[in-house]
């Protein structure tokens, strides 16, 4: 795919991945910390430098590239922020939450494919949805898209209550009666169909969300920065704009017993470069397995083409928490509204991760001009 076929399929995406806050020094040659080939990312970096000087409103980036088989290839931050900086992910955050509940999947603690109400009374109402229908936004209940403030939902955006509490109103709200549609039958982005899927998480579990990120990804992957909130309330303007009272520093957060499920993550990209491997090596962490083979092979499918279904926006394919691009399979990605964007070329084995407190609409645009420049150096490497 070239810059501009990026570019004409990217933005169409970005006005549908802004709202969700409405609701979210160049290097030279570079040589793997992890092998012994030898990247030249010199473009790239370039490339990032001069997005980071010429674009108003970005105080600075943080790069991660990542190779499935040398690890962290590259790593560098640009402009006021240091490489330890913990980013809001905002929609970065589904693929992690998706991870969550296949990890129970695997363990045969929750299984994605059984109907929501086999595991909570307050489901019986909708007794067709499953975790994989709202995991892949085709559960039939109202979207971000085209509602993302819809207001029979809005629990979704506050820190108060529970993570419990929000999904019982979720699905037992009669307020949304005449915008309910059939489980697969409509791609309908985001919103607080994930809260319903974290919740029944932790009942089929008897843990916490947070005790489950723990345990999925913190203790096997060895994270030091992960961990769930909800700050959509929490700063004045957050409403416009990244949060700007945020400044990297999750202390900042009020503690909270509803994490917001699809836009609520923070890390840095160091930690989230980690579950990009763990991606890329199927299921596995430096600390042991995650998640199967096959549970990381089904999060990357494009599951909406099942019922014929399209995004009708950038990559028309969707899997769990991931876009499919359907002219490239291999290719997926999880941008967040902030303009946090992380990719994977699955075929490949590499991909990486775009970190800024800005928009979707820049972080689209920088992926956009830098992710053909990563294609070629990781070419380059390995033909040289």
């Amino acid at each position: 795919m070239t810059t501009a076929d990026l570019r004409a399929t990217a933005r169409p995406a970005l006005a549908l991945l802004a709202i969700l806050p409405l609701a979210l020094a160049a290097c030279g040659d570079s040589s793997g910390p992890g092998g012994g080939t030898t990247y030249d990312f010199s473009a790239f970096a370039a490339e990032v430098q001069r997005f980071v000087d010429e674009t108003p409103g970005v105080d600075g980036v943080s790069t991660v590239l990542v190779d499935r088989d040398e690890g962290v290839v590259y790593q560098q931050s640009f402009g006021a922020f240091a490489d330890d900086r913990v980013y809001l992910l905002a929609s970065s955050s589904k693929m992690l939450t998706a991870g969550v509940l296949m990890r129970l999947h695997d363990q045969g603690v929750l299984d994605v494919d059984r109907p929501v109400a086999d595991v909570v009374d307050w489901g019986a109402e909708h007794p067709a949805i499953t975790p994989a229908h709202l995991m892949s936004s085709s559960s039939g209940l109202v979207g971000l898209y085209p509602a993302p403030t819809f207001a029979p939902y809005l629990c979704q955006f506050v820190y108060q209550g529970t993570l419990q509490d929000c999904a019982r109103i979720v699905m037992t709200t009669t307020a949304d009666d005449d915008q309910i549609i059939p489980p697969d039958t409509q791609f309908r982005y985001g919103g607080a169909q994930w809260q319903v899927a974290g919740a029944v998480a932790e009942v089929a579990s008897g843990r916490s969300w947070s005790d489950l990120v723990r345990e999925t990804y913190v203790e096997p992957c060895g994270l030091e920065t992960l961990g769930y909130n909800n700050h959509f309330v929490q700063f004045t303007g957050a409403q416009a704009g990244y949060p700007q009272g945020f400044d990297g520093d999750p202390a900042t957060l009020r503690p909270t017993d509803n994490p917001n499920m699809e836009g609520g993550a923070y890390a840095s990209t160091s930690d989230y470069a980690k579950l990009l491997l763990m991606h890329l090596r199927g299921g596995v962490c430096d600390g042991g397995r995650v998640l199967s083979e096959a549970s990381v092979r089904r999060m990357h499918e494009d599951r909406i083409a099942l019922y014929g279904g399209s995004t009708g926006i950038m990559f028309e394919g969707y899997g769990f928490g991931w876009w499919v691009d359907r002219d490239d399979p291999s290719r997926i990605v999880d941008p967040g509204a902030y303009g946090a964007f992380p990719w994977l070329d699955l075929d490949a084995g590499y991909g990486g991760f775009l970190a800024m407190e800005a928009s979707s609409l820049l972080g689209s645009e920088l992926y956009v001009r830098v992710a053909p420049l990563v294609d070629q150096a990781f070419a380059a490497a390995r033909a040289g």
